[in-house]
């Protein structure tokens, strides 16, 4: 009996501690992308600040920039006129990844256009760019004088004061630049033909 009672406590210790070491239950796997895991998104950029920031034409006058007074243009429209019809380029200067793209609102005058952007290399810097004829009518946002608002995902909203600078570049562009360049022309015309003739006496030698 003492056996048995002996086989039957060991029987019972053995069963406990097949109990303990059973193995746990497979956990259902998941498949995930390196590339995905290795890409952190990053930190959203806080609105600028666009106090006393306004318009201003480039050097080359083929563009106009919006930003502050001695610092980095934080919106830009540049027109090309090799192109038929002329292109206008919107730049957005915030800090973009290759390859990606998005969307950017455009919101005043009584319009709301959306623009196509991509990640573009370009003097230096990658930043959101776009691209379409000079007269496509989404432009018109540009053409009023009022209060105009960009916002670009996770580049922060811009706030950009009343101005008519940029319908006048819109406007310049659409035309090619020559309007404006012929009006010029006729304009010195003008003052050369109003201005007085010197008498003769003051070109005759000896006089």
């Amino acid at each position: 009996m003492k056996f048995g009672l002996n086989a039957c406590v060991m029987s019972g210790a053995l069963l406990a501690l097949t109990a303990c070491q059973r193995e746990p239950e497979p956990v259902q796997a998941q498949r995930f992308s390196l590339d995905a895991a290795r890409h952190v998104p990053e930190a959203p950029i806080a609105s600028p600040d666009t106090r006393n920031a306004a318009w201003s034409v480039t050097k080359d006058a083929q563009a106009i920039d919006f930003g502050r007074p001695g610092a980095d243009p934080l919106l830009s429209l540049a027109c090309d006129l090799r192109k038929t019809p002329a292109q206008l380029r919107i730049v957005r200067h915030v800090v973009a990844r290759p390859s990606e793209k998005a969307l950017l609102p455009v919101i005043g005058n009584g319009t709301i256009s959306r623009f196509k952007v991509d990640a573009t290399l370009a003097a230096g810097e990658w930043r959101w760019e776009g691209a379409l004829p000079a007269n496509d009518p989404s432009l018109d946002v540009f053409t009023g004088p009022r209060e105009l608002e960009a916002t670009l995902p996770g580049g922060g909203t811009l706030l950009i004061a009343g101005s008519r600078i940029p319908g006048e570049f819109v406007n310049w562009c659409r035309a090619g630049g020559r309007v404006q360049r012929v009006e010029a022309a006729e304009a010195d015309a003008a003052a050369a033909t109003a201005a007085p003739a010197r008498p003769i006496s003051s070109v005759m030698p000896g006089r």
